[in-house]
């Protein structure tokens, strides 16, 4: 078939024909940076938070009305550790200062000089005195867990010692140390001021996630610090790490264990890994799908227009139709003519769309530090609006083939 007469057809009506490439130009460029945007998301809800069992793990807050004395407290934490351990089915337990994607806990900025002026990282902080590595099944990569000797008690109201031995995240020494592939042994700044407290470090796990858990590679920078707290804790956190199956019944055997064993009143609240992490990633999950329903509108509103413009154009061609028909053209000649002009259309639209698409992730890169587009959402997205124009103007296409010679060309 000749290109030719389809282009003067089109040159004759260029109107629709621009409607149609600007309808494919404009959906191409938002389903491909859409989908982009939604395996994000969806990569990054999915991402490991370092706990080798999230499923297993849950929390125990624990919120004393009478708080007693620095002795008194850390005889209560060790207390309470030791009945939790104590359960029938509790594989470890870790008093911790703040939970993984929970949203509530602190951060520190680090340095590798004292006085440095700008800090080397931003870093959440788990304040432990058990092995949070054991309770959460952290991956050493590198160094070792903490001894018990050096665990520090540290009462926050009137004492400003802290703890002189930490362990970093792998994702946090290579942003504090970019370049080298060993990190035990050197020594972190707490802040950026003369009189920071020193740290070394003795062990780099490859993975845990901040209580903030960042988009960006934040996420993972944290700091594990050996020490026990008091004074100005609200409240005590303990994360237990359960047998297979058993995360359930234990939380309610906890709370009931914590209750029953003293008569202070106490607000104790269990909670698990899972649901944080469902909580921070709600409005992720929420985001991914808007975008796929705003998707399968465009691509519904898509196939409507190309529907419409060649119901369309079939009505304005009857005759024309006719003519080839009495002429001696088959029923496949009408059929790929009009299957030709809708790709060629579509393929007009598909070209201009891939470079709004390559603009619109550049604003995002820029705006937004996105990742980049990969060629395979383009790809797939003009393969997607090539067969959609197919298909839509394959029933408008099949009618106006099936239209009798005789039919067409009586004047109305």
């Amino acid at each position: 078939m000749e290109i030719r007469p389809i282009l003067s057809a089109l040159m004759r009506s260029k109107t629709g024909a621009v409607l149609v490439a600007v309808q494919v130009a404009i959906s191409l460029a938002i389903l491909a940076n859409a989908l982009h945007i939604v395996n994000l998301r969806q990569a990054i809800a999915a991402r490991p938070t370092g706990v080798a069992a999230e499923n297993d793990i849950f929390y125990v807050n624990i919120q004393s009305m009478d708080k007693g004395s620095h002795q008194r407290q850390l005889a209560d934490q060790k207390r309470q550790a030791a009945l939790l351990r104590g359960l029938p089915g509790v594989l470890s337990v870790a008093q911790t200062s703040q939970a993984v994607l929970s949203r509530s806990g602190s951060s520190t900025n680090v340095s590798i000089k004292r006085g440095q002026p700008t800090a080397s990282a931003t870093t959440s902080m788990y304040f432990t005195p058990d092995s949070l590595v054991k309770t959460y099944g952290l991956k050493l990569v590198e160094g070792r867990d903490f001894h018990p000797d050096e665990v520090l008690e540290i009462d926050e109201k009137v004492d400003e010692t802290f703890p002189k031995v930490v362990i970093v995240t792998l994702a946090a020494a290579q942003k504090i140390w970019p370049g080298e592939s060993s990190f035990v042994g050197k020594t972190l700044f707490n802040g950026t001021g003369d009189d920071d407290d020193e740290m070394r470090v003795i062990g780099v796990v490859e993975r845990l996630q901040t209580q903030v858990g960042q988009v960006s590679a934040h996420g993972e920078h944290s700091l594990i610090l050996p020490a026990r707290l008091t004074g100005s804790r609200d409240s005590l956190l303990y994360a237990v790490r359960a047998e297979p199956g058993q995360r359930d019944r234990l939380m309610k055997e906890a709370e009931q264990a914590i209750r029953s064993a003293t008569s202070e009143r106490l607000l104790v609240r269990t909670d698990t890994l899972e649901k944080h992490r469902t909580s921070r990633y709600r409005a992720d999950q929420g985001l991914s799908w808007m975008l796929i329903a705003v998707s399968t509108l465009l691509l519904l509103v898509t196939a409507s227009g190309i529907v419409g413009i060649a119901s369309l154009w079939v009505t304005q061609r009857r005759k024309q139709i006719g003519v080839r028909r009495a002429l001696g053209a088959r029923r496949v000649d009408i059929l790929r003519y009009f299957l030709t002009e809708n790709f060629m259309i579509t393929s007009a639209g598909v070209a201009c769309g891939v470079l709004l698409a390559l603009g619109l992730n550049q604003l995002l890169v820029s705006q937004l530090e996105m990742a980049r587009l990969p060629p395979g959402y383009l790809l797939a997205g003009a393969l997607v609006f090539w067969l959609l124009g197919l298909g839509a103007v394959y029933g408008p296409a099949w009618r106006a083939a099936s239209i009798s010679p005789a039919t067409a060309t009586r004047s109305t």
